[in-house]
């Protein structure tokens, strides 16, 4: 199978980058905000974005990881914090690819239930093959493929980061 690289490394570092400036920028009257992952690699997008927020600004940034069953996305969500600890704050849920919006819709319902003063969403590689009507409010990049194309996102421990479509 070929891989059709989308995202270098550096593409995607500075697409973290501007993805977390825009974050700033939308959040920039609140105190704290929480960056909620799906887990597992919208969760590894979530703290590198975390990670520049907490350079470039004041922000005090919580991060949660969200366990979801992207096969049957309507069993239970578990989130690493409890509804408590990120109700009446900002927040912004964060996946790697947004394809047919169906983990992130089921996502978005999880954290409908709790009072939040603003909820966005964020995903490095927008597909534009939803099938429910949810938009990424921050997107890396975005792109027109065939439903028979695959987007994946490779973050590396090395930091050798990329996004190939096969």
């Amino acid at each position: 199978m070929s891989k059709n690289i989308i995202l270098t490394n550096q593409e995607i570092e500075h697409k973290i980058k501007r993805i977390a400036y825009q974050i700033y920028e939308t959040f920039v009257d609140d105190e704290e905000i929480v960056i909620a992952g799906i887990a597992s690699n919208g969760f590894t997008f979530a703290k590198k974005i975390a990670s520049i927020l907490e350079t470039i600004s004041p922000l005090k940034v919580s991060l949660c990881e969200v366990q979801i069953n992207k096969q049957n996305p309507e069993l239970p969500i578990h989130t690493s914090l409890s509804k408590e600890q990120y109700a009446n704050k900002g927040l912004v849920l964060v996946d790697d690819v947004l394809n047919s919006g169906t983990t992130l819709i089921y996502a978005v319902r999880h954290f409908i239930d709790v009072p939040l003063k603003k909820f966005k969403t964020a995903v490095l590689v927008d597909r534009n093959h939803k099938k429910y009507p949810v938009k990424a409010d921050f997107k890396g990049i975005s792109l027109s493929t065939s439903l028979l194309e695959h987007v994946q996102v490779v973050f590396d421990e090395n930091d050798d980061n990329y996004a190939y479509l096969s």
